[in-house]
This record gives C-alpha cells, structure tokens and sequence, in this order.
C-alpha cells in the first residue's frame, strides 16, 4: 500500500486557491475509474484506488496546513505505511507558476504542511512533490490564499494534471524514475541554503480552525 496526500485547507473559503493545489493534484487522481468515493477518517478525506496490483489511498487532510501531519501519521501508522510509501503533493511559492520539482528528502522550505509531517514523523525522507503557484508580489500569506488569476488557469490545470502523471508513475517505478521523467534536470543543481519559513498560516486560519 502506498500513501499520495495532497496538502490544502478544507472548506469552500480555500477552494481554488493556490495553497490548496494539493487537494486539486489528489482530486484530479481521484476522478479515475474505480476509485472509491473519499471517506472522512483520521482526520482526513480518505480516497482508495488500484494502481496495477497496488494499492493507493488518496489523502486530504481536514486540519488545516499547519497540522497535515497528525492525519499522515494516524494513516501511516495504521496500515503500516513505511516512509518510502509516502509522496506528499503541495504549492511551492518559489517554483515558478506551473513547475513542478520531486525530491526524496529534504528541507521543508518553509511549507508550514512539509514542517508539520516532519515534526510527526521525525525524518524527512520520504517523496515530496512540489508545484509551483509563483512568487508573492505581496504578503505570502496573502499571495498563498489567494485565487489563480484567469490567465494562470491554463498553466495551472496542466501542471495538476501533469503533477498526477508524476504521482502515478511513483507508485509504479518509484521516486527515481519520477524524478527523471519529471524534473527536468533539475536535480543536478546544487544545494540551496534552506529558506525561511513562510508565514505561519494559523494568521489566516485562526478562525476557521477547530478546537484541539
């Protein structure tokens, strides 16, 4: 079995906006033939579909960016996931619009979702797949929340789709694989000093936020 989790917040205030393209990447994966409907579970959508002779659970998780780890955690553990069965779909606001990026491991970048997963599972080698949503001109945690602009649609709902490609090849031939078809050379620059973290989203989801 092997875990695809697409990071966003919940709620049709965040529908369609550039943190949430994880969901939209998970969503895409979902709309496939046979897959199950998604059920709320660990605090979570929870999604399954074969992929040859494996088995896929598509993740959204409902507590918000910040604490997307608890309901990885609670998913990984449960059915036994190790770390390599994870690869992790989110925004990157320094990529830019459209390109996507696959990493074994890593820095979190300041993705308050990576942070997150990293606090709860205490290592931080497993897939993760970046989608860029562009740099801010403005606040992050504006630029982050906010909606795609008409002329960005296109490029975005390719790279979602394209983004999917990625993950479905992952569970296929493996992280390696996916990156060499789907990073474009990029893996062979060199390390970049780890950014600072991006502005902690609990300002912008302090009220919609459930209790503890």
């Amino acid at each position: 079995m092997k875990l695809i989790v697409g990071l966003g917040n919940p709620g049709p205030k965040y529908a369609g906006t550039r943190h949430n393209v994880g969901f939209d990447v998970i969503d895409y994966l979902a709309a496939a033939p046979g897959c199950t409907p998604f059920r709320e579970k660990f605090e979570a959508l929870v999604a399954e579909v074969k992929e040859g002779d494996e088995t896929v659970l598509l993740v959204k998780p409902l507590t918000f960016m910040n604490l997307s780890g608890r309901a990885v955690r609670a998913i990984a553990d449960f059915y036994k996931v190790p770390v390599e069965g994870l690869l992790v779909v989110c925004d990157d606001l320094n990529l830019p619009l459209g390109k996507l990026r696959i990493r074994i491991k890593g820095s979190h970048g300041g993705q308050n979702g990576l942070r997150n997963i990293q606090e709860q599972l205490g290592t931080d080698a497993y897939t993760r797949l970046r989608l860029g949503v562009g740099q801010p001109a403005f606040d992050a945690v504006d630029h982050v929340l906010s909606k795609f602009k008409a002329g960005e649609r296109a490029t975005v709902e390719e790279a979602i789709a394209t983004a999917a490609q990625a993950a479905l090849l992952w569970t296929r031939r493996g992280a390696e694989a996916a990156m060499n078809q789907f990073n474009g050379g990029d893996e062979k620059e060199k390390p970049k000093k780890e950014k600072k973290p991006r502005p902690d989203d609990k300002k912008a989801d302090a009220s919609d936020k459930p209790t503890l």
